[in-house]
């Protein structure tokens, strides 16, 4: 496989990543991003394991993963320990239209 194929290749599987997003980001309550990964989550813990250095454990229940490799991105729980930033975020929730 060239570069351009393996190029097209990759672009074909992001968009459809980004795709399958729209369609699943209304059935989640939180987005929490990481130094390595994107999650959607309808249950996220955290605690903070140590101080000196700061580690921060994350338990996430019913999750969908941002990543074009897995073939399942769905994942009943997720458990991720990090000395890195972690953004949580409650989504907002869009008034149904009929």
């Amino acid at each position: 496989m060239g570069e351009e194929e393996l190029d097209d290749y990759e672009s074909t599987l992001e968009l459809a990543l980004v795709q399958e997003y729209k369609a699943v980001v209304g059935m989640f309550d939180y987005a929490v991003e990481t130094d390595r990964r994107f999650y959607l989550a309808n249950h996220v813990e955290t605690e903070v394991k140590s101080t000196t250095p700061v580690m921060i454990e994350l338990t996430l229940t019913d999750a969908w993963v941002w990543d074009m490799y897995r073939s399942a991105r769905f994942v009943p729980s997720v458990r991720v320990l990090t000395f890195r930033d972690v953004n949580v975020e409650k989504l907002p929730k869009e008034d149904l239209q009929p």
